[in-house]
């Protein structure tokens, strides 16, 4: 039986035919999104009866969200489809530099080792986590997690138009439209999810409030075709920013274009002045500033698609009222730089399911859902803080290449001259260049924004009063900890059959895990003793799992006879550093700590038989 089917076994006996009857499902999530999709993926393989809608016959039709960082691949990796993932994605070697140049075909102006590809951050990157980042486009990843998902036994219905809700104190009535018949019907679930976008429904609905602004900025974007390997092959890059008079406008004032699938299929973009309207979109000029973007005036272009999209800066101040939750765009609002949203969207529906699932079971109290809202609140205003950061950063950047002429037109070759003038200003101005580009390892190399989230909510038990401190930079590097509320820390152990298996593989699914020592062999008696159905016990040093190359033993930050309880999601609930208990007392307080964290009592649980 594996991890997956074992918490579902252990929770068969809880079913109640006269629940079945009451409810059409458990859980209905509106959105097929990637925090829909995660949901829906998270809760199957924990096996919670799940239905997810689209109004739409179709998942994703344009490339959109890409960047995959190491936490989303975490999650991936835990779901169970890391490996299927990796062959949609572009690989993180081929992620490579972000350039800054004229033009594709044009003099460069600078380059950046970026997603942590440079030989400066690689070995971060590795250290931290048994994934690497991958670049998996939105048309992509939802297919991957709707399909898992169905397998795994969500039903998904297309064409289904969420028109409302009413919640009560069993469960919430779903009230939809069939689009092809046009019947109107309603759904009884115990619990309603929210992943319905940044016009959110429900999120309007619930009278979330939210802080902050939309549509202050403008960015033209076109898909296209062209076989521009030539310029790129030999210098692999995801991002190309052009900075280029022709697109020396809107916020960030360069012109861009993305490879979604190397290196024939393109998306090229510019900003455009809100206040202005509508920017022109016509074939003939798309294409002349695509040409111009790429430096190639007679280059053949295959367009597929126009649109406009504007930046946000907005988040939600709570996600959840009583049986609904909200999460992923209908929650944070901003826009792709630093590559945050669907990697943030992911991780919201990691929090959230394992939370849903236990409460399903019968296993959680109502405290363990409100931490859900206490939790990725913050992260939500974090990750729109940085996002519109990324883009502000980008000014001293531009600062450096002025292509101003004295007649008040540009040119690139005005530009080029200034930055390479033998003079003491030309120094000056290259100096600069090189602080301005460090600045963006805040958005290309920022590993601590990506794993440093820290959560604080009832389902954390804090054993320290002390505010942490922090080593380096938290954007740019990971402090790998076991706080309580940080991430288990990725460490190399290695298996009875002598293969490497990492802390990550070892926890997770869907289930609590008790980390302990050979030497705390009290910890281990107190677990089986509870004899839970969703408590695993590791005790890093017995013959299935050890600890040879003494990684675990650097990070843990508590003794061989200390406990680690870590959650479902991979986040530490609580720890002692070291056994001081006397004979008995270590089940008392693990007991005493899970009864904290899930919001009831033990004795409450129908425990396996």
């Amino acid at each position: 039986m594996n991890n997956f089917t074992s918490i579902i076994g252990a929770a068969d006996h809880l079913d109640n035919s006269s629940d079945h009857n009451e409810f059409d499902t458990d859980v209905f999530i509106v959105g097929t999104g990637p925090m829909g999709a995660t949901t829906a993926l998270a809760l199957a393989s924990y096996g919670v009866r799940t239905t997810m809608i689209s109004q739409w016959s179709w998942l994703a039709n344009t490339p959109r969200a890409h960047i995959t960082n190491l936490r989303a691949v975490e999650v991936l990796r835990d779901l169970g489809i890391e490996e299927e993932a990796k062959k949609y994605a572009v690989s993180w070697k081929e992620m490579g530099d972000t350039l800054f140049t004229t033009s594709l075909n044009g003099p460069e102006i600078a380059r950046l080792e970026t997603w942590g590809t440079g030989d400066l951050r690689s070995g971060d990157y590795v250290k931290a986590s048994p994934c690497t980042m991958l670049d998996i486009p939105q048309t992509y990843m939802e297919p991957l997690l709707v399909k898992n998902a169905a397998e795994r036994g969500a039903k998904v219905l297309f064409s289904t138009k969420y028109l409302g809700h009413e919640q009560d104190a069993n469960g919430v009535t779903v009230r939809l439209l069939n689009r092809a018949s046009g019947q109107e019907y309603s759904l009884r679930a115990r619990y309603l999810v929210g992943a319905d976008g940044a016009k959110s429904q429900i999120a309007e609905e619930l009278g979330l409030e939210f802080e902050g602004h939309t549509a202050r900025a403008g960015t033209a974007y076109v898909r296209f075709n062209a076989d521009l390997s030539s310029y790129v092959a030999h210098r692999p890059s995801i991002l190309h920013w052009i900075m280029n008079p022709a697109a020396d406008f809107g916020e960030i004032g360069m012109g861009l274009l993305r490879a979604v699938r190397p290196w024939d299929e393109w998306i090229a973009g510019w900003g455009f002045s809100v206040d202005d309207g509508e920017p022109d979109l016509s074939d003939e000029r798309v294409i002349s500033q695509i040409r111009t973007l790429v430096g190639d005036p007679d280059l053949q272009i295959d367009l597929q698609g126009t649109s406009t999209w504007y930046v946000n800066q907005q988040h939600a101040l709570s996600m959840s009222k009583g049986r609904v939750f909200c999460g992923g765009d209908a929650t944070h609002r901003h826009p792709p730089s630093s590559g945050l949203g669907s990697n943030t969207c992911m991780q919201d529906a990691y929090n959230l399911a394992w939370k849903l699932a236990y409460s399903v079971k019968g296993y959680a109290g109502e405290s363990l859902l409100d931490s859900y809202s206490d939790e990725r609140t913050p992260v939500g205003a974090q990750i729109v803080a940085r996002a519109n950061q990324s883009r502000l950063d980008y000014a001293p950047l531009r600062e450096c290449f002025n292509t101003e002429m004295g007649d008040g037109t540009k040119s690139i070759e005005a530009g080029l001259a200034r930055l390479q003038a033998p003079t003491q200003e030309g120094a000056d101005l290259r100096e600069k260049l090189a602080t301005s580009l460090e600045l963006k390892n805040t958005e290309f190399n920022a590993l601590g924004v990506e794993l440093n989230q820290r959560y604080s909510s009832t389902a954390v038990l804090s054993d320290s009063h002390e505010v942490e401190v922090f080593a380096l930079d938290p954007q740019l590097h990971l402090q790998a900890t076991t706080r309580p509320g940080a991430k288990l820390p990725h460490a190399w152990l290695v298996g009875a059959n002598g293969r490497r298996i990492s802390t990550l593989d070892v926890t997770g699914k869907g289930r609590f895990t008790l980390i302990t020592g050979l030497s705390g062999q009290a910890w281990k008696d107190a677990a089986q003793d509870l004899n839970l159905p969703f408590l695993d016990t590791l005790v890093v040093g017995e013959e299935q799992i050890k600890d040879p190359y003494a990684y675990w033993a650097r990070v843990r930050e508590i003794e061989e006879a200390g406990a680690l309880l870590v959650r479902p999601d991979g986040y530490i609930a609580w720890r002692q550093i070291k056994n001081t208990w006397e004979a008995g007392e270590a089940g008392k307080q693990l007991s005493l700590a899970l009864e904290q964290v899930l919001g009831t009592t033990l004795a409450s649980l129908v425990t396996a038989g």
